[in-house]
């Protein structure tokens, strides 16, 4: 009877199918994404749930297991927490949040690091220990905040915090990527250009110009010369850039001196230095502001918030400020003594300190650098998109130049 029961359970089981989706978060940021349900009505009430204001919703066409088996990334841990956090603020328990999150998910590798979760939970350890059998996807500010959380009894308030902070970081992070890629993108555009030119175009002209029986002018030698080069060491090109890109990849990954002194040196670049310095400031801000908020002590919190801000620059200062802050001083006057923060940021804090109001202050802070950052990235992005043409254009204008140069001087010799 059982069996049958059991048997019938499975026959009415929905076939689940995942939606591509788009909105507006509660935030008001344009988000997008993905999500397993078994209808498109039901695609919109779970993003509903999590507070997203429904764009679009459709079927999205299967490409094989290559997303099924892609790596865990920082945007689906931030999913997850928001869904745990929606969830158990609308009354569901824990276990069953677990159960509800780990249907939904496509990836294999989260739904069995959910599936893990779930079980260390289910049997008997509280989230924030099984939460730190996880460090590569749970770093010690997400800990140690859930443990505050489980300790006041507000956890589901803390999830709530956590996914804020997290969405907030990641809409940050995006920016910053999206800064950073535009600069590369006018070098690579710029190089390939360059490159089919002079491999496919120059030689055209250069047969042509043997047929003249006379010296090329010195800007028209110089691009033949260097179409010949390419032509013939275009491997040793091609080979120097790969192994230069490898070495560059290792050396990132496994020299954390390295890392130190390339985000050192990216703090000096012209426009973008101005907006990693900024991008700092809102990590600084807005993870102090998460942390203290939340209970957890000042010195704590300043530890984490040293982590957070991505750059050994800042970390370095918010570590001394620390000790300082240990030794009894307060924050204003510790952040004052490391002479990296701006005017703005020690006197807010410091008003902040005095009127009991530091979380707020915090607050602030975060949101002014984020929006400073926002209106930073916009600015760069109009104004490399006409520099790209301005390349381009001189690029190519040079080029044609130097390969009519020997024309219009024949012209002017026959005229």
């Amino acid at each position: 009877m059982a069996v049958t029961t059991q048997r019938r359970k499975k026959s009415v089981e929905k076939k689940q199918f995942t939606y591509s989706w788009s909105g507006i978060d509660r935030y008001n940021e344009k988000v997008k994404g993905e999500i397993v349900a078994d209808s498109p009505q039901n695609a919109k009430l779970l993003l509903v749930e999590q507070q997203i204001k429904v764009k679009k919703v459709a079927k999205k066409i299967e490409l094989g297991n290559f997303k099924k088996n892609a790596s865990i990334n920082s945007q689906d841990l931030t999913f997850f927490t928001r869904q745990m956090a929606t969830m158990m603020q609308s009354g569901v328990p824990l276990v069953q949040s677990f159960d509800i999150s780990s249907q939904g998910m496509e990836k294999i590798k989260m739904k069995g690091l959910v599936d893990e979760l779930r079980e260390d939970v289910a049997g008997g350890n509280l989230l924030s220990v099984a939460l730190k059998k996880h460090p590569k996807f749970f770093d010690s500010l997400f800990c140690q905040l859930v443990m505050v959380g489980e300790q006041s009894g507000t956890l589901d308030h803390m999830l709530d915090r956590l996914a804020s902070y997290k969405e907030k970081t990641e809409a940050l992070k995006a920016k910053i990527k999206k800064a950073l890629t535009y600069p590369i993108a006018v070098i690579v555009v710029a190089i390939i250009v360059t490159a089919i030119l002079l491999i496919k175009v120059v030689p055209q002209f250069e047969s042509l110009f043997k047929g003249f029986g006379a010296d090329l002018p010195v800007f028209t030698q110089f691009v033949v010369n260097l179409s010949r080069a390419l032509q013939e060491w275009w491997w040793v090109v091609l080979g120097i850039l790969m192994v230069s890109g490898f070495l560059l990849k290792r050396a990132h990954q496994n020299s954390e001196q390295f890392r130190h002194k390339l985000q050192l040196l990216s703090l000096r670049v012209p426009i973008i230095g101005g907006i990693l310095h900024q991008a700092a400031l809102a990590r600084f801000s807005r993870t102090l502001c998460t942390t203290y908020a939340s209970g957890v002590p000042l010195v704590d919190a300043l530890n984490s918030a040293a982590g957070a801000t991505g750059n050994i620059f800042y970390e370095r200062a918010i570590l001394q400020a620390k000790r300082s802050v240990s030794g009894g001083l307060n924050l204003r006057n510790s952040l004052v003594t490391t002479g990296v923060f701006p005017n703005m940021v020690i006197q807010m804090i410091g008003i902040g300190e005095d009127a009991g109001s530091l979380e707020t202050m915090l607050d602030k802070l975060a949101i002014f650098y984020e929006t400073a950052v926002d209106n930073a990235v916009d600015s760069l992005t109009a104004l490399l998109e006409p520099m790209i043409m301005c390349v381009l254009g001189v690029l190519v204008g040079g080029l044609i130049i130097a390969m009519y140069l020997p024309i219009f001087q024949l012209g002017s010799v026959v005229g």
